[in-house]
């Protein structure tokens, strides 16, 4: 097992440092990071497209306006390196989806998200790759290529935003963007070894999000660590006038009201309550997995907090009313590519040809039986039986949130029901696969903000594999989340989260 190690330091921290004493150029910061991407990316395949070039004259440029014109004038992310989920717009690189229909596709704006880092002082190092559209939970299903993990290159990252994921845990950028409509955040960071935040629904505009689910998908980011996670959701967070569902709650500056180690107090979340899933404990989740999380639960005990279990009778019911909302979203979302709007067009003979040639060669199988699912769910006979119903029961999953989170400040789970499995293992069996999202769906249905740290390991591998837990709270509560995450990362004794891949490399 991976083992000594203290808190898990501040990249972007340490970056703005070495940059305004003088003490590193940005240009050598960003060759550093490009020499281990160019190093490692061979097996750990993260990126569908690296913008190298890009990145080393903005970092040049970064570097004379420091010289010319003082600190003052660069933003709080300058020299970061930012890896970009491929669905996700940027005007300057091809934004693909990780699906062939968008092969060579380049959007004519950045997406809201990514302007913002930009503003910032962010250098967008590449796309990174997903399972096609945001379709899948082991990013086998990119139209492109599969994603290795770094703790074990035989085994999945996690999906769908398992290029993010894998491209912070083998430090490849600094951070990173991904999306999550039912975990694909909060799953691979668990996966990966990584800190993963889902924001409230609303809380990062949506705009430049190639859409899957639009009323369960979210922006989120993943880190080294909480304090890194914390600086990026400032930048990204708050209203935008490009999406309406996009909230204009006020926007905290979450890094500074982290606490560092030096200052904690003996029981620094005293007086705080903590709500174990009961459901999130049982039969398919694996041995070592409960494990971790209980032995997490007793340090947030250690910790001052009052830890019980708590029971959300609806909470198995989540994953197949998800599944029916996201497929049924989805059919109607990519009715746009169609080779005429948007995609690579087959030519055909009448207009109907024009379509299902172009859409049978450019998407792949996972999404096409999406669709097929949603439309059959959506259609006249089948309404009333499965998307009305699956409603009604994302009703209930909100109602039960919100009692539990009357009585606990927050919720904590599992955020995957197993470590990292072999690439393989299930691509051929799809309800297992679903199965595997059944710790995080449910906080989409109900819209909430939930963060994932690393908190200890599972036998697999040459060092072990990374077990994450989920903290679950109140909507906007992300302030609180981060603020208990970082207490619990930097008291968390003798894990290191830095992959083998690191030091063989």
């Amino acid at each position: 097992m991976a083992a000594a190690a203290a808190h898990a330091p501040s990249s972007i921290l340490s970056i703005r440092e070495s940059l305004l004493s003088g003490e590193r150029t940005a240009a050598e910061i960003t060759a550093e990071y490009l020499s281990r991407l160019r190093r490692t990316e061979p097996s750990v395949r993260s990126f569908i497209h690296v913008a190298d070039a890009a990145a080393e004259r903005e970092a040049e440029e970064l570097d004379r306006r420091i010289a010319t014109e003082g600190q003052d004038a660069v933003g709080p992310l300058a020299g970061v390196l930012v890896g970009v989920k491929d669905n996700l717009c940027t005007a300057n690189m091809p934004s693909t989806g990780g699906s062939r229909i968008l092969d060579g596709y380049q959007p004519a704006y950045d997406a809201t998200a990514v302007r913002r880092l930009r503003e910032a002082g962010a250098i967008v190092v590449g796309k990174t790759n997903l399972d096609e559209f945001g379709m899948g939970s082991t990013t086998e299903g990119s139209g492109f290529q599969v994603t290795t993990n770094p703790w074990d290159d035989s085994r999945v990252p996690g999906g769908s935003s398992g290029g993010s994921a894998s491209a912070v845990s083998a430090r490849q950028c600094v951070v990173s963007l991904g999306s999550d409509t039912g975990g694909s955040v909060r799953q691979p960071a668990s996966f990966c070894g990584v800190v993963g935040l889902k924001p409230t629904y609303g809380r990062v505009s949506r705009f430049g999000l190639m859409a899957y689910a639009s009323s369960l998908d979210v922006v989120g980011c993943f880190g080294s660590s909480v304090v890194d996670t914390a600086t990026i959701l400032s930048v990204i967070a708050g209203h935008d006038k490009m999406d309406s569902t996009s909230s204009s709650h006020d926007v905290s500056d979450y890094k500074s009201e982290l606490v560092p180690l030096d200052l904690l107090e003996s029981k620094p979340l005293n007086g705080m309550r903590i709500g174990i899933i009961q459901e999130t404990l049982g039969e398919g989740v694996e041995t070592g997995v409960i494990s971790s999380i209980k032995d997490a639960a007793s340090h947030l005990e250690q910790l001052g907090s009052v830890v019980e279990e708590v029971s959300l009778p609806s909470f198995s019911l989540g994953l197949p009313a998800y599944y029916i909302l996201a497929s049924s979203e989805a059919s109607s979302n990519l009715s746009r590519y169609d080779g005429i709007r948007y995609g690579r067009q087959v030519s055909g003979d009448d207009l109907n040809e024009l379509y299902g040639g172009s859409r049978a060669n450019g998407l792949g199988h996972e999404v096409k039986m999406r669709i097929l699912m949603g439309t059959y769910a959506l259609s006249a006979g089948y309404y009333d039986a499965y998307y009305k119903r699956a409603q009604q029961v994302r009703t209930l999953v909100k109602k039960s949130f919100k009692e539990a989170l009357e009585r606990y400040d927050i919720l904590v789970s599992p955020a995957a029901p197993s470590a990292a499995y072999k690439i393989g293992e299930k691509i051929n069996d799809p309800l297992a696969m679903y199965a595997g999202d059944t710790m995080t769906v449910n906080v989409n249905l109900a819209g909430l903000p939930a963060l994932v740290v690393p908190c200890g390991f599972v036998e697999g591998g040459s060092a072990g594999l990374p077990v994450g837990l989920q903290m679950i709270g109140s909507p906007f509560s992300e302030g609180n989340l981060l603020r208990i995450g970082h207490i619990f990362e930097q008291t968390l004794q003798n894990y290191s989260f830095v992959p083998p891949l690191l030091a063989e490399s």
